[in-house]
Order: structure tokens, then sequence, then C-alpha cells
């Protein structure tokens, strides 16, 4: 028998929680609630450069005014460079990793993968050059495809030697990426279901590479719709995106209902938000949510 549902959400602290960040906290929650599961939060302050004091209060805050409520303790990345560096040290053993001491400036001219950062050329891959000191440490990811079917996208299959290269893990700067800490944090957790935004549908075949090699189970994806602004842009901190605080909660969440298809009732956010969240739990049907990519967000966020 299959064991129980772990959903999660984890937002970033660089802003406060905007309408798109509602979308994949609502979408999180409700996927792993529906099927009787947990639902747990996670703070990914890993990029402490990329963190706004304050931010990540607000975000808890914010989630609590619109009535979630999460199992266990909030986790914070910033307080598990220990067990990021355990996994590190794993990969560093099995030969999976490679110092590397080129610069952005050096790559500038590198081919694009499909997320816009640049393709690794493989500079390193076979040695420093001499007189070249490691500035950070890639992963030296192995030939072939990644497949997986995500339960709105579809199948998706990536080469990620050809598409990206070897990628970072351990950062110039000091930093764990992004990549190891959030497959470290969801194989620690327990993780069964990943439903979050399709901005990081690109990611995922890294790191389901990355729970290959640390051994780790490989969750069920879903990538949401992300939701944009009237240029087309990605609601965000950069896009000016509006910030939910204090905006009326069962409004807001019905709202993101009708944005992922759920056909929430006319004078749904009247009864109150009680009556939001007992329909919504009731309702939840994943089989309507948009096959898309990017979608319009309401004009008013």
């Amino acid at each position: 028998m299959p064991g129980p549902v772990v959903g999660r959400f984890a937002p970033s602290p660089s802003g406060p929680l905007h309408f798109g960040s509602l979308v994949a906290a609502l979408g999180s929650c409700l996927s792993a609630r529906s099927q009787g599961g947990q639902w747990l939060l996670r703070i990914e302050d890993v990029d402490v450069p990329r963190s706004v004091p304050g931010a990540a209060e607000g975000i808890l805050r914010t989630l609590e005014h619109f009535g979630f409520e999460w199992d266990g303790p909030v986790v914070w990345q910033s307080q598990r460079t220990a067990v990021y560096r355990e996994a590190f040290e794993r990969l560093k053993a099995g030969a999976h990793l490679f110092p590397c001491a080129c610069t952005r400036k050096e790559m500038a001219d590198s081919a694009l993968a499909r997320d816009g950062t640049r393709r690794y050329p493989g500079t390193c891959r076979d040695g420093l050059a001499p007189g070249r000191v490691p500035r950070a440490w890639r992963l030296r990811v192995p030939p072939g495809g990644v497949v997986f079917d995500d339960a709105v996208q579809g199948r998706v299959v990536e080469d990620v030697l050809a598409d990206v290269g070897d990628f970072v893990l351990l950062r110039a700067d000091g930093l764990f990426a992004y990549q190891l800490a959030v497959v470290v944090d969801d194989g620690e957790a327990g993780v069964t279901e990943v439903v979050r935004g399709a901005d990081l549908l690109d990611s995922t075949p890294r790191q389901i590479l990355l729970q290959r090699l640390l051994g780790l189970p490989q969750p069920a994806y879903a990538h949401l719709p992300v939701a944009a602004n009237a240029a087309g842009e990605k609601l965000s901190k950069q896009t000016l995106a509006r910030a939910v605080e204090g905006m009326a909660p069962a409004a807001l969440l019905v709202e993101v209902l009708d944005f992922l298809g759920q056909a929430p009732p006319s004078g749904l956010a009247e009864s109150g938000l009680p009556a939001v969240w007992a329909w919504s739990l009731a309702n939840w049907a994943p089989a309507r949510i948009p096959r898309l990519r990017l979608a319009p967000a309401p004009a008013h966020v």
C-alpha cells in the first residue's frame, strides 16, 4: 500500500506573497489535504543575499490571514547548511563533482538553457587550467535523458547534459545552490508530491538527477500555470506584483480557485473564509487545472 501523501509549500523570502505565490500555496495545500495528507511549510532562504529582512515573517502572517494551516514546525533552509554539506560530501566522494574556475563573464557568450541560464560548456570538467583556482563546484552530469510525467504539464523529457550542462551545487560565495537544498529538504521530509509553479518545471530534471545520485525517492510532480500580468510577465517582485497581505482573503482565494479552473460557485466568497476552505477541499479537481505554463492573473492583482 502506498504511504501517506506529504506535500509542501516553499516560498523564498525575497518579498511579500503575491497572487502567483497564493496559487502555488493553495494548489499544493488542497492537493495534499484532499488526499488526507500532510502539508509542510519551508522557507527557502538558502540564497541569503536575496532574502529581504522581515519578508519571511510577513509570509507566515499572510498565510495565517488566508486560513492556511501547516503540519509541524516551519523549516528554514538557512539553518540547514550542515545537512547540505553532508549531501555535498557524499556526491564528492562518489566522484560526481568537480571544481570550476569559470566566472560569469567568461560564460556570458555560452548558449542559453531552457530556463534562461547559461549552458555550461564543460571548460573545467577535465581539470583546471594551469594557474586557475576553483571558485565553485559543479555536478558532473551524466549523459542521457530524464523523463517524468507531470500531472498538469504532461510528459517532460530533457537531456540535462546537452541542455544545461554541469550545474553548480556549491557557489563561488560559499552558499549551497537551490537545486541541492530543495532535493535534500524534500527527501528528508518524506515529501511525496511537489505542486508548484511551472516556472520551476525546467529545474525538475536536475532535481530528479540529484535524487537518483543521492538515493532519494522521486516525488510526483504537478506544475501549475504561472500567473502573468497584462504584459505577459510572470508576477514577481521584479514586475511589481502587488502584495496580497491586507486583501480580503475569502474573495481572493475564490479568484485563485477560478484561476486554477475549479469553477467555484458564485457567492462563495460572501459565505466567508471557512466556507471557501470547506468547498475547496470537498471539490478539488486536479483534472480541471489548465494545462498551461502561463495564464493571465486578475487585473487588480
